[in-house]
């Protein structure tokens, strides 16, 4: 199992090998590694040289180091989607062939506040719904969504389920289609409301998506906030250079 086959710099050899043993699961997702005496005798290289190519692969979430506990290889993106493509949660675990599900948690209903006034350009009166739940892929949870939409577009099939796709039930109403978003994207550490109900480990980070949607016409429908879990998701935007 050394090292040293080649003439590149040891520690981005060792590099590719960690990263070989851990896809061909010579070492599993959440399983610790060797310590760093141990692993740096198998493959042959220095402390220094290990430590080196630990610290990369860190960087590239490959593994997590837990201090005083140990190094753990991180689990594998499940869902990879460019952030440039507008699909609705459903979609994206449909994509993997993994089936959709939805753990409701709360639905409430309010005449709009400020912010929902200048958002989705509505009068004070207009009744706006508040909608929690949990998707889940095959059972597992992977996002929390709160999702705010004025009430008029919002079936009554989808006030009784509230199991639906949003975008799905939206577009149901009427005529609207939901074409386009402006979405902000922040990581997150552990939070003290989406990180209990998606079953997160402490060191789990989360990504949130903070998203306004519009219908054709620049009408805004749809604002909702996802934490996405930051070891089930991988989101990529496809840059050009102008």
């Amino acid at each position: 199992m050394t090292i040293k086959a080649d003439h590149r710099h040891l520690y981005l050899q060792v590099i590719d090998r960690l990263k070989r043993d851990i896809s061909t699961g010579v070492f599993k997702e959440k399983e610790k590694l060797p310590s760093e005496f141990e692993l740096a005798k198998m493959l042959g290289v220095s402390r220094a040289t290990l430590r080196e190519a630990l610290r990369l692969l860190e960087e590239d979430h490959y593994i997590v180091r837990r201090h005083g506990v140990g190094t753990f290889v991180n689990p594998r993106p499940l869902f990879s989607s460019g952030i440039e493509e507008l699909s609705s949660v459903s979609a994206m675990i449909r994509q993997v062939g993994m089936v959709p599900g939805t753990n409701f948690i709360s639905s409430s209903e309010e005449k709009a506040a400020d912010e929902d006034v200048e958002r989705f350009g509505c009068g004070p009166d207009e009744l706006i719904t508040t909608i929690k739940r949990v998707r889940t892929a095959d059972g597992e949870p992977v996002v929390y969504c709160i999702d705010k939409v004025p009430s008029r577009l919002l079936g009554e099939e989808f006030l009784k389920r509230k199991d639906d796709s949003i975008f799905e039930a939206i577009e149901r109403t009427g005529d609207l289609r939901i074409t386009q978003a402006v979405a902000h994207i922040e990581p997150v550490g552990y939070d003290e409301e989406a990180s209990p109900v998606l079953e997160c480990e402490p060191e789990t980070a989360l990504l949130m998506l903070k998203q306004h949607h519009y219908a054709e016409g620049d009408a805004m429908v749809l604002y909702s906030r996802n934490y996405f879990k930051g070891d089930k998701f991988n989101f990529h935007v496809l840059r050009k250079r102008m």
